[in-house]
């Protein structure tokens, strides 16, 4: 019978609305500009290194283009010594540096009254949609045109950055919380070397190149016994799992992946994804697609097995091997726990993340006056194609009724997104998206 697991919260702060009180510190002060903050790979990444800087004497505010509530912010446990406020309170304060996160957000640069400017570019978001919408991903792209300081944390990005756009582009790879991902801690439910390997399906539902629903199709077909899913998407229930957690507190989902043997992960556009990286420290290994960034510490039959990316036949029978050869399975759950043991910790990360801002701050200051112009020609080029685009075919995307989607009361989008899942995984195709 499937379950949705549920925790209690974690203990926050005393906030003041949305603000966390923090004394005013002398270092600068950086604001790094997010998306959402709803539980995301990306999100996770910002927080770490926020909170860093934070520690290390800087002020640092978090301005958020989504509405958010205290709620939305217990499922990580430094949110709460940080300063989030949504994006339009924050363009009124003075900065040393204002970083940009994500593709929209690198539009909001050119509003901040700041000395300088940076773009921390977790993928290449272009890639996020589909070829049919070409203003669109041009309108990413030129993003990364604009004239500001550039990091990321995989080195294809950099490569690609490099190569396409002529920039230097600082590298600072994710770290991990080796003092939550390890194998030492507690479980949700012991694993059994008498029984099946127990199978993990990760990733968020509603997103097409997450193809989570994909795996649990393939996980079934594969013929494994107990599958359990881990989501970021609110869902109660799915067909055919054993165990669902939705939406849990960061500090439970090691306790996951210790209870888990196999982790599928078949996402097809990532910078430097973490969930393989994270249960190889909680002695597991994975299943992926040769996705951009997996050759970052994955390596084919040495700690997972890397399918090519639609090879959905591929990823059945190196299900089946691991799930019938546990010879096989321990080999590379080894493999995967000695990539952990040399893998950086957030607090080397984030030393590397913090010497970079150190670096920027010392550089001229930045040219506002250029980055409106540019966003703003960006912006223009956008509306004229789109507008050429859907006057040869009008039609409204997939992307565009998601959006329309969170104009619903927060109730009915649950119960949506609730069917979307259980209709992608009883019904949706066998192939990639």
């Amino acid at each position: 019978m499937s379950a949705v697991e549920h925790f209690p919260p974690i203990c926050m702060h005393s906030f003041d609305g949305f603000n966390v009180k923090v004394k005013t510190l002398s270092k600068g002060r950086v604001c790094f500009l997010v998306g959402s903050m709803a539980i995301s790979g990306g999100t996770y990444v910002i927080v770490q290194h926020a909170s860093y800087l934070q520690d290390q004497g800087y002020d640092v505010t978090l301005a958020v283009q989504e509405p958010f509530t205290s709620d939305t912010l217990l499922w990580h446990d430094r949110i709460s010594c940080l300063r989030c406020i949504p994006i339009e309170e924050s363009k009124c304060v003075m900065y040393d540096l204002v970083i940009a996160t994500w593709w929209k957000t690198a539009f909001e640069l050119r509003f901040f009254n700041a000395l300088r400017f940076a773009y921390f570019v977790q993928s290449i978001e272009s890639r996020f949609y589909p070829d049919s919408e070409l203003p669109l991903r041009a309108l990413v792209d030129a993003t990364y045109r604009l004239p500001c300081a550039y990091i990321t944390e995989a080195s294809w990005i950099r490569d690609h950055l490099a190569a396409s756009y002529n920039h230097d582009v600082a590298l600072v790879r994710n770290g991990i919380r080796k003092d939550l991902y390890n194998t030492t801690g507690p479980v949700i439910s012991n694993r059994d070397s008498s029984r099946q390997p127990r199978v993990l399906i990760e990733g968020h539902f509603g997103v097409s190149f997450k193809n989570t629903a994909l795996g649990v199709r393939l996980a079934k077909e594969a013929g494994a016994k107990d599958i359990w899913v881990l989501t970021g998407t609110p869902v109660k229930w799915l067909p055919g799992v054993t165990r669902l957690f939705s939406r849990v507190p960061m500090n439970v989902t090691p306790d996951i992946y210790r209870s888990c043997d196999i982790l599928i992960k078949l996402s097809t556009v990532e910078g430097m994804f973490g969930p393989p990286l994270e249960i190889f420290h909680c002695g597991g290994t994975a299943i992926v697609f040769n996705v951009s960034g997996h050759d970052e510490y994955i390596i084919d039959r040495k700690n997972a097995c890397v399918v090519q990316r639609g090879d959905i036949d591929g990823v059945v029978i190196a299900l089946r091997r691991l799930l019938e050869d546990r010879s096989e399975l321990l080999r590379l759950q080894s493999g995967a726990l000695k990539t952990a043991e040399d893998w950086v910790s957030w607090e080397e990360s984030s030393v590397n993340f913090c010497n970079w801002v150190e670096g920027v701050l010392e550089r001229p200051v930045g040219d506002r006056e250029l980055l409106s112009k540019m966003s703003e020609k960006a912006l223009e080029d956008y509306a004229r194609d789109e507008k050429l685009r859907l006057a040869k075919k009008p039609s409204v995307g997939r992307r565009h009724l998601s959006s329309f989607v969170t104009l619903f009361p927060s109730s009915l989008q649950r119960s949506l997104k609730q069917f979307e899942a259980v209709f992608e995984v009883l019904f949706g195709p066998r192939e990639v998206r």
